[in-house]
Parts: structure tokens; sequence; C-alpha cells
């Protein structure tokens, strides 16, 4: 019978990493290893694997199933409150434009601009497409009359998690269906 993890090549098999309280570490970017560290976790006793791939890998003195889902056995605290980064700001936006709603051609935009004493903080920059930045210029969102359609605030980890759950990666294997909170069509 034909299995499509017996034909993947091993590098196609990430392993899905949960904390020792089986919830991923991680929905954005979803918390995945590689399996050779996935592998090595294994040999380490540094997790359990909790499901596998069809596919297996030998070496002279041992044959492995590759793990499809590891949970660490030691609980990692998340950090309350992300880095300030790029990819983080845009996630704390949901990838569009705080201005007009455009999913399209992102920059970040000073609320008060650095010209006026703005400093890039969560609190003060906010996820704006191109032309709305070039139109808003060097004024603020009241002197250009641009209301924001949310006011930047300082993210906790638990809510840039939460947004990242609305953007599931473009492939999911069957496998990790149980640990992942997604619409299950997705994952089909």
């Amino acid at each position: 019978m034909y299995h499509p993890d017996l034909m993947r090549h091993p590098d196609g098999c990430p392993a899905l990493v949960l904390n020792a309280d089986y919830t991923p570490l991680s929905y954005y970017p979803l918390s995945v290893w590689p399996w050779q560290t996935a592998v090595k976790a294994v040999f380490l006793d540094r997790v359990d694997i909790v499901d596998t791939y069809q596919r297996e890998v030998r070496s002279p003195n041992h044959s492995i199933k590759l793990p499809s889902v590891i949970a660490l056995k030691s609980f990692v605290r998340p950090s309350q409150y992300p880095a300030f980064t790029r990819f983080n700001l845009f996630l704390r936006d949901r990838f569009v434009c705080q201005y007009c709603g455009t999913p399209k051609d992102l920059t970040f935009d000073h609320v008060i601009p650095r010209a006026q004493g703005g400093k890039t903080t969560w609190e003060n920059v906010a996820t704006a497409c191109a032309p709305c930045n070039l139109k808003k210029g060097g004024r603020t969102p009241k002197q250009a009359h641009m209301p924001l359609h949310i006011a930047p605030i300082r993210p906790t980890s638990w809510q840039l998690q939460e947004h990242g759950r609305a953007f599931p990666p473009n492939h999911l294997h069957s496998s990790w269906r149980d640990w992942l909170y997604w619409d299950v069509e997705l994952l089909a």
C-alpha cells in the first residue's frame, strides 16, 4: 500500500514541537524542528515522541521512525512580552495597513513622527502600506486626517500567538491535527 510518508525525503519531515504541557511552543512561526534536531533530542532524552511519520532513518546500529510530533520533557516558560521586530509588529497588526486595511506593500509608520519626538516603541509604531505612509508623511494621524483602525499597544506573547493562529502555514501534517487549533479544513 502506498503511503506518502514513505516516499517523503527526510528533510520534508519536520517535527512539531510541543511544550511539556503538550501545547505548541509557538503558532507563528510554527514551532517545528528539522528531523535531525528532533532525532538528536530523542537520543539525548530531552523529548518524548508523541507521533511519528512512516518514514524511517537507519544507522548501522539503529532504526527509528522519524518523529512528527515531539513534546519537551522540561517546560519552557514563554516570555511575557515578545521582542519588538518588524515581523512581530506586522503580526500584531494582522498583516494589514492600520490606515486603509490593505495587506499589500507593508511598511511601518511612527504614529508620532520621529521628527516630532516620536520613539520606536510598540505604542508608537503601526503597520502602514507604502502609499499611506507616504501620504501621512511627517504628520500625526490627526494632522493628516488619517485615523488608525486600532491604536498601537505593546502586545503580550499570548496575544501574538492568538493572532498567529489566524495564519496557518501552507502545509500541516495530519499527525499534527490534534495539537494545533486551526480550521481542520486547512489540514486536509
